[in-house]
């Protein structure tokens, strides 16, 4: 059997295939992709569903010339294989290897980089619109999802591409997912689209008369669909009355078809959306069972797709079991996502409070200020968002929640180092981005029973309230029957004897490493205060007084960045309170952090007991001499 894949080193290698071979290149780059995925993780099903859109616009356009913009653009593992990547592949999410996402420094055929949804129009709509200020010709293509069209960003790029650029191509791959089944109207407008008998027909009489007698009879058929479904779903499509010309839906996994319709779009001198149908998984089976757990995972059995249990519950389990008991008592609280059941555990609430939760698709601001709508009701709103998604919700946060002193809790699920997602997914700037809001309060877990007594604390709280818990397993601890509430602001100290020459802040998941450092520092000969901060904010003042004053130096742990955390929250409480004490603090530098794996990454950066310890010796030995001196 041939391997066409191994011939493939850059987009003119596809160019010089025939149809019956890159039907072939087809098949053998899904088996690289299950085959190789199992081994890293990654987002198996997305890039299965584009196998072919990739192949057809690589076969009829020209990157790194042309521009591809992938939207989220973790189906970008394909273009990787088919842009000089191949023998890297098997690096993809690994340390040191290639990114999940589209990355610009990794190749000069990624246009733009990605991991968040909703951005690729209005990056398209750029890069066309400088195009046309420098005279140039190339192609730019944006590849979005149909779940990107839930996102307000991609509404207010529709809004200017027509009055801004004539030359623009957008691909919509529409497999009516996004990691959950796709939600609200816009799904339902494409569903419409897309079951409707006539235009069906017409597409599949254009599949057929393109085998027959070839391209130009088969885009004659396909455009009279598109008038069919104009007339039959209403006056004007939705893209249409945006200004763009609409063509499809056609099928996805089509490649002659594809082909020929890229060509023809090709000549187009006016902005234009391409409707594809793709099977998101389409060629293993385990995928197309199990979308939602196929989208994105870790390493799994590339025959029969079963992964190993994680041995206990994730943070996000005990956060959702949690939420789930809570609202066994109490009728007002609700939850909310932003299209990520899965990834937030809300789908284990969905089937105990069904009228209690809502999913408003990738559309993070919506969430948050749908969630201060609900407050001003009465309701207790649990926002459930990624740390690194509620960056786009600020400006909601600031003005609609925090200014109107609004009760919305959010939990925000990967507070910290995401691992293998790399650095559009860590969260590792939430502290910062919130601690600087009035009337919020910001609370940060040991361990899985504390999350459950800070999401009882949140509910009693009258105000806005911030969760950050980070992504994976914890330490294991059981969760109590019944939480207990904990004091606003009150940190708890883990371990003090009294005389303690060195205090040592763990926040959250640097605790283990706080009490780590506490012993090292013991069998060097000083005495150590370990203390759970709970609270990003309000910082307990009063424990920092008492430690700053006993203590000849302060130590502060945090998963988060350094510039504006809670390390700095500590610098600021002092100074407040005029206590004179060196502060060492430990958390991630100034600069985005690279995939990999978390405890390597920790150990590259200087997140650890050790490196700690390194960090605080030129204090240490000026303590020595102290002691000595007071000794002699």
């Amino acid at each position: 059997m041939s391997n066409l894949l191994e011939t493939i080193h850059s987009p003119a290698d596809v160019k010089k295939l025939t149809i019956p071979q890159l039907t072939e290149l087809a098949e053998e780059i899904r088996e690289r992709l299950i085959v190789g995925v199992a081994k890293t993780g990654g987002h198996i099903g997305p890039n299965l569903g584009v196998v072919e859109l990739t192949l057809a616009m690589h076969y009829v356009f020209d990157t790194p010339n042309d521009s591809f913009v992938f939207d989220v653009s973790h189906q970008a593992y394909v273009h990787k294989l088919l842009t000089g990547r191949e023998k890297l592949f098997h690096t993809i999410r690994q340390p040191g290897g290639l990114n999940g996402f589209m990355l610009r420094t990794e190749s000069e055929h990624d246009s733009y980089g990605a991991g968040h949804a909703g951005t690729a129009l209005s990056a398209a709509l750029g890069m066309a619109v400088a195009r046309d200020m420098s005279g140039g010709k190339e192609h730019i293509i944006a590849l979005a999802g149909d779940a990107a069209f839930t996102n307000g960003i991609s509404f207010e790029a529709l809004n200017n591409i027509a009055a801004q650029t004539r030359r623009m191509i957008i691909v919509l791959n529409d497999n009516a997912w996004s990691i959950d089944k796709n939600v609200g109207a816009i799904a339902e407008y494409f569903h419409k689209i897309v079951t409707n008998p006539t235009v069906s027909s017409l597409h599949d009489r254009a599949a057929g008369l393109l085998e027959k007698y070839g391209g130009k009879t088969a885009r004659h058929v396909v455009r009279k669909a598109e008038e069919a479904a104009k007339g039959l779903i209403g006056p004007g499509m939705l893209f249409e009355e945006f200004g763009l010309s609409y063509f499809g839906p056609l099928d996805g996994h089509n490649l002659p078809l594809l082909i020929e319709t890229f060509k023809f779009l090709k000549t187009q001198n006016r902005p234009v959306v391409l409707h594809a149908i793709t099977q998101k998984g389409r060629g293993f089976q385990p995928a197309l069972e199990k979308q939602k757990k196929f989208h994105g995972l870790g390493p799994y059995d590339a025959e029969t797709g079963e992964t190993k249990s994680a041995g206990q519950k994730t943070y996000s389990e005990i956060f959702a079991e949690s939420l789930t008991k809570l609202a066994d008592k109490n009728e007002k609280v609700v939850a909310i996502t932003a299209a990520m059941p899965n990834g937030t555990a809300l789908d284990l609430f969905r089937p105990y409070h069904p009228k209690r939760y809502f999913d408003v698709g990738i559309a993070e601001e919506h969430a948050v200020i749908f969630a201060a709508g609900m407050a001003t009701k009465g309701y207790k709103p649990f926002c459930a968002i990624y740390s690194t998604f509620l960056q786009r919700a600020f400006d909601p946060i600031v003005h609609d929640v925090c200014l109107q002193n609004l009760p919305v809790v959010f939990c925000m699920d990967r507070g910290g180092l995401s691992g293998d997602d790399g650095p559009t997914h860590h969260g590792l700037f939430d502290i910062s981005y919130l601690r600087s809001v009035p009337n919020l309060i910001h609370m940060v877990p040991k361990d899985e029973d504390e999350l459950a007594d800070m999401m009882y604390t949140a509910m009693l709280h009258e105000g806005p309230s911030a969760i950050r818990y980070p992504r994976g397993t914890g330490p294991g601890v059981a969760v109590k029957a019944q939480p207990v509430a904990i004091e606003i602001g009150k940190a708890e100290v883990i371990r003090d004897s009294g005389r303690a020459d060195v205090a040592i802040f763990g926040l959250g998941a640097m605790l283990p490493e706080a009490v780590r450092l506490a012993e090292m520092l013991e069998r060097e000969g000083f005495s150590a205060a370990v203390i759970n901060p709970r609270f990003a904010k309000p910082v307990d003042r009063e424990c920092v007084a008492k430690f700053g004053e006993r203590c000849g130096l302060v130590i502060t742990l945090e998963d988060h960045v350094l510039a504006g955390g809670f390390g700095s929250a500590v610098l600021e409480t002092l100074n407040t309170l005029e206590v004179q004490v060196p502060v060492v603090r430990v958390g991630w530098p100034d600069e985005f952090i690279e995939h990999g794996k978390v405890e390597a990454l920790r150990a590259k950066y200087g997140l650890t007991a050790e490196a700690a310890l390194e960090k605080a010796r030129p204090y240490l030995s000026k303590m020595m001499e102290q002691i000595l001196a007071k000794h002699s």
